[in-house]
């Protein structure tokens, strides 16, 4: 039984295949590359900075507005023309330096903003559960072309096989000891066997594009994987994904925000308060100055508050029931995994028998078949047991390991940070801290801002 040691989850198998470029391609080396070149985990890092811009949003709504206006307006009086053919008409212009400050709104936009931060926690589960579905299909895709790769080699061995076996039917047949029928089975043996053998080449072409749409490159030459280090028993591992999954933390930052939006719902009743003043001056530099506050409050919006109260209610008892929902699948997802791990262990320990055994017996008939006592037919069968015990064994060994990573997966622990690769991490709290504090764009907070996000669009 395999040990869970803390963030430590690969095997020091896996660490030394990381600085074993000579055996060709690691898993670790799929999936750094995948991580740093995933078009798909670009996406949602853009949209989580999006996410963090309302926090900023949300936070200017606190602070003063001040806008500028100007106008010129041209206007006429009396008759169109007077006396000596001339129009009259007069030009007035004027400027407005205007400024506002909200001083009370019943807690909405301190509430608007809590609610965006929560959203912010939600979108960087969303994101670690994204790049966690990334990661666990580049390890399927790894292990397929490797599956993939074995058969077809099997199939290799297994036609070379056949055409020696064919061979000595003929010598065989040409001193008498079998019949005309011996060789035409071996014959019909080595036709399905290119047949099966053109199969899996076809499979071994689609794992290889799999691995290239799930990676971005053509797979090399593979090296063996490892396990990966799970949890030692499916209680603790389900303890671990209630505290860690990322679906689970997600719905629970939903509840937040479906909480935070019944209390903005509630407070839209209460009374708004700002203090709001004004510089004005017109061309004959006449000026005038305003200062005032403004309270204001709606009496009745024909059940349209009551409404999305009500809503917000709703929202929130879904939010719940989809926490309540996410728990079931993961732990039910944990459940499965530690089932296919132990069906593959079982298979690995039955199918190594098989082997063995359908070893002996292919080994002993084809002696048998050189001194008469057996039959072309006899080696063939023989020969097609072990063949397909062997398949059994490697289908086996492959599926083992790739359901150790699919134990890390459902507990929420299958990511960059935790797998140790070799990549520069993404820190989803980097550009938030940048843009919390609503920098404006001529600060050289706000600069900054514009030379990160023209270094990403690179």
């Amino acid at each position: 039984m395999r040990h869970f040691w803390g963030s430590l989850i690969l095997g020091a198998g896996l660490a030394a295949a990381m600085t074993g470029a000579a055996r060709g391609e690691t898993l670790a080396d799929a999936l750094a590359y995948s991580y740093e070149h995933s078009g798909l985990l670009e996406q949602n890092r853009a949209l989580l900075r999006a996410a963090d811009e309302n926090v900023a949003q949300s936070l200017a709504t606190l602070r003063p507005i001040i806008s500028w206006s100007a106008q010129t307006a041209l206007s006429t009086s009396g008759p169109l023309r007077d006396a000596v053919g001339v129009d009259p008409y007069d030009i007035s212009s004027s400027a407005t330096l205007s400024a506002s400050l909200l001083l009370y709104d019943g807690g909405q936009s301190r509430y608007a903003l809590d609610a965006q931060k929560a959203l912010v926690l939600s979108s960087r589960e969303q994101l670690r559960r994204i790049e966690q579905d990334m990661l666990q299909r580049v390890v399927s895709a790894y292990m397929e072309v490797q599956r993939a790769d074995a058969f077809v080699e099997l199939r290799r061995n297994n036609l070379r096989l056949i055409t020696t076996e064919l061979q000595a039917a003929r010598d065989r047949f040409e001193v008498g000891e079998v019949t005309r029928t011996d060789v035409s089975l071996a014959e019909a043996r080595l036709a399905s066997a290119r047949s099966l053998l053109a199969s899996e080449e076809g499979v071994l072409a689609n794992a290889q594009a799999e691995f290239t749409a799930a990676v971005g490159r053509r797979p090399g030459n593979l090296a063996d994987v490892p396990d990966a280090r799970i949890p030692g028993s499916l209680a603790e591992a389900q303890a671990l994904a209630r505290r860690n999954h990322p679906s689970l933390v997600e719905a629970q930052h939903a509840i937040t925000v479906a909480e935070l939006n019944i209390q903005r719902a509630e407070a839209a009743n209460r009374p708004e308060l700002s203090l709001q003043g004004s510089v004005s001056v017109n061309d004959d530099f006449d000026d005038s100055e305003q200062i005032g506050l403004s309270v204001s409050q709606q009496l009745y919006t024909g059940g349209s508050l009551a409404s999305q109260l009500r809503q917000s209610k709703s929202r929130r008892d879904a939010a719940r029931s989809a926490l309540l929902r996410a728990s079931r699948v993961v732990e039910q997802a944990v459940a499965n995994a530690y089932t296919s791990l132990t069906v593959a262990r079982a298979s690995i320990e039955a199918s190594g028998r098989e082997v063995r055994a359908a070893q002996v017996a292919f080994d002993g008939l084809r002696e048998e078949a050189r001194l008469g006592a057996r039959t072309t037919l006899d080696v063939l069968n023989a020969e097609q047991d072990l063949l397909d015990a062997r398949a059994s064994l490697v289908s086996a060994q492959m599926d083992e390991t790739l359901a150790t990573y699919v134990v890390l997966s459902s507990i929420g622990m299958l990511d960059a940070r935790q797998l140790g690769l070799a990549v520069q991490i993404y820190d989803p709290a980097a550009y938030y801290n940048l843009v919390r504090n609503a920098p404006s764009g001529s600060s050289e907070q706000g600069r900054a801002l514009d030379r990160v996000l023209e270094a990403i669009g690179r």
